[in-house]
Formats: structure tokens, sequence, C-alpha cells
């Protein structure tokens, strides 16, 4: 398995070290694993989770309670699909299924729910816009 040391992790994921540390610390990250000299040695699914983060938070502009809750759901979404991956039995599975679903819905639902303020806050600036070519049309005419 290959390990990371920070740099090389604030680097790929365009954050700092400092920020990294913080996600460990309020829970949103993992813990990695230490070297012997105590060295955070992080792993791809370190790098995948931080990613995760970033763009929850400055796509979706999520707090970092939201991410909380985004993230938890992620790791339940990846616990869910491993016990559906070693079921053999069909209602075992669409049990598996029918819980991911859920937490899909869930993460959708949070998703529709930026983009509905975001509709609304471009709305607003949409009419400040008017407003503005409207005096500029009154001056210039």
């Amino acid at each position: 398995m290959n390990t990371f040391k920070i740099d090389e992790v604030a680097k790929e994921c365009g954050l700092t070290k400092r920020t990294i540390r913080y996600y460990e610390e309020i829970g949103v990250l993992f813990p990695p694993e230490r070297s012997e000299g105590g060295i955070r040695l992080y792993s791809s699914r370190h790098i995948e989770r931080l990613k995760q983060i970033v763009t929850a938070r400055d796509v979706l502009g999520f707090s970092l309670n939201e991410i909380l809750d985004f993230v938890a759901i992620r790791e339940k979404i990846g616990e869910q699909r491993d016990g559906y991956l070693q079921t053999e039995e069909a209602q075992q599975k669409l049990l598996h299924l029918l819980e991911v679903k859920a937490m899909v819905d869930q993460q959708l639902s949070m998703v529709d729910l930026k983009l509905a303020k975001m509709k609304e806050f471009r709305k607003e600036i949409e009419q400040i816009q008017t407003r503005i070519n409207n005096e500029i049309t009154k001056i210039t005419t």
C-alpha cells in the first residue's frame, strides 16, 4: 500500500497541512497511520476522502456540519457496498440496495437544497443587474 506524507497530500488536494490536521481533529477525516517517528502516513483513501470534502465545501458550499453528514453518508454507502458484494442471497442484496438508495436519496436532497438556495441567490443578483441596466438605459437615452 502506498503511503503519502502530509506535504504530498496537501499538494494533491489543494489544502494546507493545517486544514488536513484540523479535519482529522474534528473527525471529518479518519486518522492516518503513523511511522515509528510519529509522522502521519496517509493512504489513497485519505486523498479520496479529502477530495470529496473539498468538492462538498467548494462546489456545494457545504458547512463543516454538512460535510460531516455528507462524509458519514459516503462512508455508510461504502460499508453497504462491501456488504452487498459479500452477500449472495437475493433478499439480503435487496436490503443492502434499499439502504444505499435511501442514503443516496439523502445526499441528493442535500445537493438539491443547496441548488435551490443558489438559484434563489442568482435570481436576486439578476434583479439587481436588471435594475442597473434600466438605470443605465435611462441615463444614456
